[in-house]
């Protein structure tokens, strides 16, 4: 699997607020979305952390808007771990609207996970079977994310 995870999405219009455009929690559940996906293609679905009894939660976001998107435009959501702590992980994201002559950025984004024992809810370390399934990219990928787009 390559280290960064691309999610394909259509803008659908129930996302779209009374602006005309995507509504920000949109954002939100496609960042959900594709980190679910990454995480399922690395053999890491619901299920195989319910019997690893042990999961992950959001600390935190940050999402930084850059253009709007708007109802059946296609998206695609770049995401890839950034790195894996004892307890904690730093979750990366662009999200992208492709077109005719490349893309245009339309957010920069960040989740902070915490993995946590499922039953007591406290954090938990990290299992090496779990970290050991992604490939940490320590540096933005793209000019987007070091400040250059």
């Amino acid at each position: 699997m390559p280290a960064i995870y691309l999610h394909a999405h259509t803008v659908a219009a129930a996302e779209i607020d009374g602006q005309g455009h995507a509504n920000n929690l949109a954002f939100l559940k496609w960042m959900q979305d594709a980190a679910i996906a990454h995480s399922t293609a690395q053999g890491w679905s619901g299920e195989a952390y319910q019997k690893l009894a042990a999961g992950w939660v959001v600390r935190s976001h940050h999402i930084e808007y850059r253009q709007p998107a708007f109802e059946d435009e296609p998206i695609v959501v770049r995401t890839w771990v950034a790195d894996m702590k004892k307890v904690t992980s730093l979750r990366r994201y662009e999200i992208v609207r492709p077109t005719d002559d490349g893309e245009t950025l339309l957010a920069v984004a960040a989740t902070d996970w915490a993995f946590v024992n499922l039953t007591t809810r406290q954090p938990k370390r990290i299992p090496p079977e779990v970290a050991g399934s992604f490939e940490i990219v320590a540096d933005s990928p793209t000019p987007s994310l070091r400040g250059e787009g």
